[in-house]
């Protein structure tokens, strides 16, 4: 058995497969590609992953790629310990929360990041302004999906490896932007899942690279 993970440092899509491996204790060999090098563009790259995004998953030959699809693949093809439930409404749950992450936080963490990391010339205080706002918002939303320490339960599932890298760069850019972003960004619940899932082993080994420096 062959399994090889495609991903990109800090890639919130790349990193819940990296804690999905993990969480099964399957073997595998990371290649880290670099965005800025262009790794993603060269023609090998482009053969497992046309879309020249990460991450791509290959198992004995064959490449899987978007992140949704290969979590499926990875919980079908290595049952145990699971990381979707297997009760049929709460593993609905679970998806549903996937699919909310990926449309919703994605997006508001995506204009958040845009707006601290514009160049000097094109900084705007006020889309910054608009953009922490929103974020909070929709953090907000996800106070009540916590049903115990984690978002569905007392174990942790796809449903917490999917949010919790959408939400853990923030982090970066309260060292670039301190005076941008809110003390109270997150309410009191996912303040304390944050925390909760920053303390997991898992999350710590699998740490983006380039967040160390």
């Amino acid at each position: 058995m062959s399994v090889t993970l495609y991903y990109g440092s800090g890639s919130a899509y790349a990193w819940r497969i990296w804690l999905a491996l993990e969480h099964k204790s399957v073997p595998y060999e990371l290649k880290l590609l670099s965005f800025s090098d262009g790794d993603l563009k060269t023609p090998e790259y482009t053969v497992l992953n046309p879309r020249q995004r990460v991450p791509t998953l290959v198992h004995d030959g064959l490449a899987y790629r978007e992140s949704a699809a290969i979590m499926e693949y990875v919980e079908e093809r290595w049952p145990e310990p699971p990381l979707f439930a297997r009760d049929l409404r709460l593993r609905a749950e679970q998806r549903r929360i996937v699919r909310e992450a990926d449309n919703y936080v994605a997006d508001a963490v995506e204009h958040l990041f845009a707006a601290v990391f514009a160049p000097p010339e094109k900084a705007d205080a006020v889309k910054l302004a608009q953009a922490v706002t929103a974020l909070k918002d929709e953090i907000a939303r996800w106070e009540p999906e916590l049903k115990a320490d984690y978002l569905t339960g007392d174990g942790v599932s796809v449903a917490d490896y999917t949010l919790y890298p959408h939400l853990a760069i923030i982090e970066r850019f309260c060292l670039r932007r301190p005076d941008a972003i809110p003390a109270d960004l997150f309410p009191p619940r996912m303040a304390a899942w944050m925390e909760r899932m920053k303390a997991l082993p898992l999350i710590r080994k699998t740490w983006p690279p380039h967040w160390k420096s």
